[in-house]
């Protein structure tokens, strides 16, 4: 069975794209892993574990992120400012956080080596 891997991010934002910029290489890379975009204020995917690739601003390479605690929390005037981190806060505050690896990638860089990286360890998650 194929393992889903979800991105997040935005594609029109260059300082939230780099998932949707390296995408199709982790697919030729892993084609035995299905990768899928969502937003996570709609419907959020229900796998345990859940694995998602977004950005993360102030780091230089690939950081894997399994707790939510460490996530800064951005000013939220509506729920149209709700993000992933103020969701899986929500959904930690609720009982409902499946087992959860981020895979975060910077918003620049060098998009080769990133993906790189990024191939190695996805390879371990299945």
């Amino acid at each position: 069975m194929a393992k889903n891997v979800y991105i997040c991010g935005n594609p029109l934002v260059d300082n939230d794209s780099m998932p949707f910029r390296i995408l199709e290489a982790l697919k030729n890379a892993l084609p035995d892993i299905r990768f899928s975009d969502f937003d996570p204020t709609e419907n959020f995917p229900d796998d345990d574990p859940l694995f998602i690739i977004d950005t993360v601003v102030g780091i230089t390479g690939v950081k894997v992120i399994e707790d939510v605690d460490g996530f800064e929390d951005a000013p939220h005037f509506s729920l149209h400012d709700a993000d992933l981190a103020f969701h899986l806060k929500m959904m930690k505050k609720l009982g409902k956080l499946p087992q959860l690896k981020i895979f975060g990638v910077p918003p620049q860089g060098d998009e080769k080596s990133i993906t790189t990286e990024l191939v190695k360890m996805l390879k371990e998650i299945r």
